[in-house]
């Protein structure tokens, strides 16, 4: 296996400081439109694993032309192309991709639109909707799209086969919750306003209509912020207010599995709804570049790019935050024992554990590992497949197996868990 890395931005810095540690891939090529970042990702590969430099090179990359990206991933005779930049590039690199005969992960879809008219009932184009159009070129060409690989979506779609393979005999909804108890301080010791993952894909999943799924009613849309509620995290995170925010999950998870309701929800916090809440008045929110007076004369910039410019890199900010990240399936329905049953499976990252062993804040290392175990899955042959799919797709046990298993045992060395929830 030969992996074209798109992105050396925290995350992609993340799966490069993972993948070096398994055997399963020849070369792995980590570009970036800065190629100084990418350079400095392998770098680092270079001092900590001086013996696997060989399988690490980088490159320069426009994640935004198709053209280029079939280009660098014919270059390096890639026969992956592993998408870790921002969701507004998935259509260049999924084209680049199928170009250059190469099999395609991301770990967020295509953008959607909100309905025209109606945009907090109804759904207008959906999260992944031009992926899934392009499924049969890829069945065609012989080669897998699997997206949303990353944690949520990702490991929470895995979580939920699982439920529906092994602990369920009907389920009655699959519901996602995510939640933290992350707190970052400046120098002086002060918290701070510094979102860790993408300030640009957040803004984009807070603000748009969020979407839930019924069987009798199919997808279908809410308010931003709707049907608040309070989940008690493990593994001492605690009791977290949630409310519903758009997310691949809802779009993946009726496709394959069966439910009769999906949801996600996150757990953003006061402060955070508020903060989104006052981007979206002022328009800060917006994509679509406005003119802007500078020293230089006129410039032509997007709002969004603005606000993502002036908070700290999330990349940067391990060594400041404290806490711990949890990403999970809230599983209720018929256990297989015939009776009413509450489950949540999840996975914990705690961020003084990944700053010390990879020198990676805990959001964006749990959002990388999920691709890793999932290329190397792909390698071995254990999960095959042909098409546009998503996690749920394909057999849970192998993935949950390999990524729980100790490093000394060829594993990930990172247990998930299960919790049984009261029964309402």
């Amino acid at each position: 296996m030969r992996i074209l890395l798109v992105g050396a931005g925290g995350v992609g810095n993340a799966i490069a400081k993972i993948a070096v540690r398994r055997s399963f891939f020849e070369l792995l090529v980590v570009s970036d439109y800065d190629l100084a970042r990418a350079e400095a990702t392998v770098a680092w590969v270079a001092e900590k694993h001086p013996g696997e430099v060989g399988r690490f090179v980088a490159a320069k990359i426009d994640a935004s032309n198709p053209d280029d990206v079939a280009a660098v991933a014919k270059e390096h005779g890639a026969t992956h192309v592993m998408n870790a930049v921002e969701p507004k590039f998935v259509p260049t690199i999924f084209a680049g991709a199928l170009a250059a005969g190469a099999d395609y992960l991301d770990m967020a879809m295509s953008l959607s639109e909100p309905h025209p008219t109606n945009p907090h009932e109804e759904t207008g184009v959906k999260l992944g909707d031009d992926q899934f159009a392009q499924s049969p070129d890829w069945e065609k060409a012989g080669r897998l799209a699997l997206v949303g690989i990353g944690v949520e979506p990702g490991l929470s779609d895995v979580f939920a086969r699982y439920a529906v393979d092994h602990l369920f005999s009907e389920v009655e909804e699959l519901g996602v919750r995510d939640g933290a108890n992350l707190v970052v301080r400046d120098e002086d010791g002060n918290e701070i306003f510094a979102p860790s993952f993408s300030i640009w894909t957040t803004i984009e999943e807070c603000l748009n209509p969020p979407v839930i799924w019924e069987k009798d009613r199919g997808w279908f849309t809410t308010a931003p912020f709707s049907e608040p509620e309070v989940f008690d995290f493990p593994e001492g995170i605690g009791p977290v207010e949630c409310v519903n925010v758009e997310h691949e999950e809802v779009l993946l998870m009726p496709r394959w599995l069966p439910a009769k309701r999906v949801t996600f929800k996150y757990g953003l916090g006061e402060e955070f709804i508020g903060i989104l809440k006052t981007l979206n008045q002022l328009g800060l929110d917006k994509t679509q570049p406005i003119r802007v007076r500078s020293a230089d004369g006129p410039v032509m910039v997007a709002p969004r790019d603005v606000v993502a410019a002036g908070l700290p890199d999330p990349a940067t900010i391990g060594p400041r935050m404290t806490g711990k990240t949890c990403a999970g399936v809230w599983v209720t329905g018929t256990g297989m024992d015939g009776k009413a049953r509450s489950t949540y499976l999840y996975h914990v990252s705690d961020n003084e554990w990944t700053m010390a062993e990879y020198e990676s804040q805990c959001v964006v290392w749990q959002t990388a590992l999920n691709p890793v175990i999932a290329l190397e899955l792909l390698a071995t042959g254990v999960w095959t497949g042909a098409g546009v799919l998503g996690p749920e797709a394909f057999d849970a046990k192998p993935f949950l197996d390999l990524m729980a298993a100790p490093e000394s045992e060829g594993g990930y060395g990172q247990p998930w868990g299960i919790q049984e929830l009261a029964v309402k």
